[in-house]
This record gives structure tokens, C-alpha cells and sequence, in this order.
């Protein structure tokens, strides 16, 4: 399993999409990220830029010299008080025109249920619990008092949606081409679902059930990482995240599913 997991995340690095050394994108959604991230690289880097030569400036043109008095009129101050104008001005078109557009697009444009895979990502310290429904389409009932160290996500095996569910811990698998709705949740603290080639990263806080949406365009075995620190073993709660071919989703979901009649 750690050599897999480590095999995946090298397979991610040694394939850059992106001259700062983003991951490979493997989303239908992330060309949009990847250019916002341009963006906002490019401006820092001219702000990094243009004031330290500023400071520089400064450095030299104020410094402690004999004969010379400082004048603390407000004549110095013009220029980088309308540089900081601008600047607010830029990062304000930067939330409105390209931040927010982003965002809107992945709400507004949520897949249809009925034409996607729909799965519950239910995240502990420190594991990743997925649930999938069963070839009924619906999620069998679960409960707190079930939860236990062989029913991670509380599945009452008793209901008749429940029977053929199936349940994965640290192992998302999804097909290619195909929209994936997750409902995303925690049992304990807040943690961080993070898929770094699909562009996908949302905080899992207890108590609360947060549906977001990916679609893959290319097949591979990626990881699942988690994104915030939730406690010492925050270091190993990464799985793996496996983009199939359909054939290959399919017979991987009937190979499950007759696991459960064994």
C-alpha cells in the first residue's frame, strides 16, 4: 500500500503541467484554477519586484548623511500611497473578475445526480472512508451506534439499500469521463479532502455535510491527501486516487460487490 501510495505521488510529480511545479491536471475544471494561479504568481512576483526596489531606493535616497536634515513632509508619501490604491484596486478585480467567476461556475454548473457517481467521503483521524451506493443508486441507512472498527461509516447492513453498498477506506476509485459528486463529512476534527490533480480541496468539518463536484479526463493512480492539521498522525492520512477506464470501474465495482456475498 505505501509503495503504491508512493509510486502514485512520484507518477504526479515527474509529470508537470505547470512551469512552477503544479501536479499534472487531470480535470475538466482545472485549466481555470491553474490560469488564476498564473495570474496571481505573475502579480507577486512584480510586487516582490517593484518593491524592493523601492526599498532599495529608499535605503539609499534617506539615508543618515552629514548635512542633511529629514524632511518629514507629506510630499514623500504620494506615490506610494497611490501604489497602494492600485494595488488594492488589482486585488479587488482579481476577487471580483477572476476568483469569484471561477467558483460561481463550479456551483452553478453542479452535474445531475442521475448522471453521475455519487459518493460519501467521510474523513476521521486519520482515514479516508468511502461510501458508494449500491446498483440501486441508493445509500443504505447508517448510524452512529453501528460505527466501530469494521463498519467505519455506521452502515446498517440490516436495510435493503444497504446490502450492496460498498465501503473503501483510503481508496477513492472513480471512472473516467464521468462527473463525481462527493458528500463530504467528518466524524471528528476538521480535515482537509485534497485532490491535487483534480483541483479539488475542501474542508471536512464534523457535524456538517458538503456536496462539491470533479470530473476526470485521464486515467491513472493518483493520491488523496489531507489538507489540514488534524493531529499527529496528520502525516500518514493519504490514499490513493484511482481514475479507471469505465470497463475497468465496472469490473472493479462487480469484483467489490461480489466480495460482499463471500
Amino acid at each position: 500500500m505505501m509503495e503504491q501510495l508512493s509510486n502514485a505521488w512520484k507518477n504526479v510529480l515527474d509529470r508537470k503541467g505547470f512551469d512552477y511545479g503544479l501536479p499534472i491536471d487531470i480535470s475538466t475544471h482545472g485549466a481555470a484554477i491553474d490560469r488564476l494561479i498564473t495570474t496571481l504568481h505573475y502579480f507577486m512576483a512584480l510586487l516582490f519586484i517593484g518593491w524592493g526596489i523601492y526599498l532599495v531606493y529608499c535605503l539609499v535616497r534617506f539615508r543618515d548623511r552629514e548635512g542633511h536634515q529629514a524632511d518629514v513632509s507629506e510630499k514623500h508619501f504620494g506615490v506610494p500611497k497611490y501604489l497602494e490604491m492600485g494595488i488594492v484596486i488589482f486585488e479587488a478585480c482579481l476577487l471580483v473578475f477572476f476568483s469569484y467567476p471561477v467558483w460561481a461556475k463550479l456551483k452553478t454548473d453542479f452535474p445531475d445526480r442521475a448522471n453521475s457517481l455519487v459518493v460519501r467521503v467521510v474523513a476521521e483521524q486519520f482515514a479516508w472512508n468511502i461510501h458508494y451506493p449500491g446498483r440501486d443508486g441508493k445509500f443504505g441507512k447508517t448510524s452512529i451506534d453501528l460505527i466501530d472498527g469494521t463498519n467505519p461509516v455506521g452502515l446498517d447492513r440490516e436495510d435493503a439499500d444497504a446490502k450492496d453498498d460498498i465501503v473503501t477506506i483510503n481508496q477513492l476509485v472513480v471512472p473516467v469521463g464521468k462527473p463525481v459528486i462527493v458528500e463530504l463529512s467528518a466524524k471528528d476534527v476538521i480535515h482537509g479532502f485534497f485532490l491535487p490533480v483534480a483541483r479539488v480541496k475542501h474542508d471536512a468539518i464534523p457535524g456538517m455535510t458538503f456536496p462539491l463536484w470533479f470530473e476526470t479526463k485521464e486515467v491513472g493512480e493518483f493520491q488523496i491527501a489531507c489538507a489540514q492539521l488534524c493531529g499527529v498522525g496528520h502525516y500518514k492520512m493519504m490514499g490513493q486516487f484511482l481514475v479507471k477506464t469505465p470497463e475497468d470501474f465496472e469490473q472493479w465495482h462487480l469484483d467489490e460487490e461480489k466480495a460482499l456475498t463471500e
